[in-house]
């Protein structure tokens, strides 16, 4: 057996021996919405940890765990706290938390990230909607042979962020007078900050925020089949953009800042993704 796939099935065997409970939609919470749980009616929760094999997060402001419960009467699974492929896991680890939630029974995925501000309109607390990624810098978590369990060898990419998913944010934003851009979002590996003449490349490739996760997340769950959407918070100008410094604890100031109205969007968006369930 694949041993990428074995270790995915011992995980979930894991899951399963520990929680009795199926989410139908997977939320991955960036930087800024540690506190989100407490939208959330909690039935459970488990520690990555207590989960054989799975990687922990070692960031600041990553927690560890799945909190499962509903949102309304949405059955979700949260991901309070993420693992980067700056971390120093290999790539398959870094999106097996993904390809789990999907074996958990979840059909939509909503990834969050923090990310540099690129386009010249936003501000720090800038929420985007991330309407496509540019994959060029972090290893595509596909490559080695295909676990044909998950998915075809080589999945079509064209709509990646779901359309149905991305108009439900956007009237959602829009009803409850939020602020939202829309953009291309591009994953470059970490841990350091990119480079002024970085982010002129991205810039001219038409990239509009950067970060350093969600887009081999996003690889991962697509060839898996699952609906796709995501939102970033803009919680710094990336580097060239203004004269300042860029620093981690930057990144977490803006982020919680804006989160009550990046929680809002959440919850009112996921309340409404039932119908596509």
């Amino acid at each position: 057996m694949n041993p990428v796939y074995e270790k995915l099935l011992k995980c979930y065997e894991c899951y399963k021996s520990k929680i009795d409970f199926a989410p139908e939609a997977a939320i991955v919470l960036g930087s800024g919405l540690g506190n989100f749980a407490r939208a959330v009616d909690v039935k459970a929760e488990l520690l990555y940890s207590e989960i054989e094999g799975f990687p922990v997060s070692t960031v600041p402001g990553h927690a560890g765990k799945f909190i499962f419960g509903y949102i309304h009467d949405v059955p979700v699974v949260l991901m309070q706290g993420r693992v980067h492929y700056y971390e120093g896991y290999p790539i398959t680890d870094v999106v097996l938390p993904a390809r789990l939630m999907k074996m958990m029974g979840a059909k939509i995925l909503f990834l969050t990230n923090a990310s540099g501000g690129i386009n010249p309109a936003f501000h720090a607390g800038s929420l985007m909607l991330i309407q496509d990624h540019v994959s060029l810098f972090a290893p595509n978590p596909l490559i080695g042979p295909n676990i044909d369990e998950l998915g075809t060898r080589f999945p079509d990419m064209s709509h990646v962020y779901d359309e149905d998913l991305q108009e439900i944010i956007r009237s959602t934003a829009k009803e409850n007078d939020i602020e939202l851009f829309e953009g291309i979002y591009a994953q470059l590996t970490g841990p350091s900050f990119e480079s002024p003449a970085e982010i002129q490349m991205l810039h001219k490739l038409g990239v509009s925020a950067v970060g350093m996760s969600t887009v081999v997340e996003a690889i991962a769950a697509n060839h898996m089949g699952m609906k796709i959407c995501g939102v970033s918070c803009v919680s710094n100008l990336a580097a060239g953009m203004n004269s300042a410094p860029l620093t981690h604890e930057e990144v977490q100031e803006a982020a919680n800042a804006v989160a009550p109205k990046f929680e809002k969007l959440l919850v009112e968006s996921v309340m409404k993704f039932k119908d596509l369930i």
